[in-house]
């Protein structure tokens, strides 16, 4: 009773320093574990009847959701765009921002945060029951290294296809936001591409692709970790599976933040003109 009474009382600031605490010791815990894993990828490249059939799950498999996720992603704004645009007699102008917008930001996020539902929980859910029923601690018996043989080949089946599959997302998104537009909405054709020809450039597509290549190695990296720290039982994969999900969208977003704040000063440096309107 006496040492209750002489326990300091929980208080918001005491929830705060914990929960930071958490995060950083959550943040180290996957550094680490990504640092291992690019050891391995160095040292050893994983063979092809391990690798192809990832590639297949990952890749080929996700084709579908990314043809839907791009030509609503396109669709959605076009209509949106439209009506200001229209406010101000620029229709023909309307490709402009719908493809910016597609191959800088929308069409690299929103895949990769398709991809992190689909692929990033399916990764973790597996190696979570690969840990639950002890076949990562039977690879460790047998004297080869799980990361190496588990992780790896995810890990190079992330970077390789999500940039693949966002291009694929772009170019579906980009196609039916011109469809749309000049279908149902009468936008003209020729200015459609003359003005996204005149202000979307190379710039802006490997901007989405860099985006898109870190995306892929993050939802590699977060989903294997939660895997191979999964908890016991249904009830410690399935938590396992959606925390995959929301430390990849979290992460995906500060990416995104970071990296083009970068670029955009790479940009500027590069092309000074552009630092002023006037």
């Amino acid at each position: 009773m006496s040492a209750a009474l002489d326990s300091p009382p929980t208080t918001f600031i005491h929830a705060i320093g914990r929960m930071v605490v958490e995060v950083l010791r959550l943040v180290g815990d996957i550094t680490l574990f990504a640092w291992q894993m690019i050891g391995w990828l160095f040292c050893r490249w994983p063979r092809g009847n391990v690798l192809w059939p990832i590639l297949d799950q990952i890749g080929v498999q996700s084709l579908s959701v990314i043809l839907i996720t791009g030509s609503f992603i396109g669709m959605v704004l076009t209509v949106q765009a439209y009506d200001q645009f229209a406010l101000m007699n620029m229709e023909n102008q309307l490709g402009t921002v719908v493809n910016v917008t597609l191959v800088k930001e929308l069409g690299p996020v929103l895949a990769a945060l398709m991809l992190a539902g689909r692929v990033g929980s399916a990764m973790a859910a597996e190696l979570g029951t690969m840990r639950v029923t002890e076949q990562i601690d039977a690879l460790t018996v047998l004297g080869a290294n799980p990361i190496a043989h588990l992780v790896v080949p995810r890990f190079l089946a992330c970077v390789l296809l999500i940039p693949a599959l966002t291009l694929f997302a772009d170019g579906i998104g980009v196609f039916s936001g011109w469809l749309f537009s000049t279908q149902i909405l009468d936008v003209d054709s020729y200015y459609y591409w003359h003005y996204s020809r005149s202000f979307v450039t190379g710039f802006d597509v490997i901007q989405g692709i860099i985006k898109s290549i870190l995306f892929g190695g993050a939802i590699a990296v977060i989903a294997c970790h939660r895997g191979f720290h999964s908890g016991a039982g249904a009830e410690g994969v399935g938590r396992a599976a959606t925390e995959a999900f929301v430390y990849s969208f979290v992460t995906i977003l500060i990416i995104d933040f970071l990296v083009g704040t970068f670029l955009m000063e790479v940009y500027f440096l590069i092309f000074p003109r552009y630092y002023s309107l006037g």
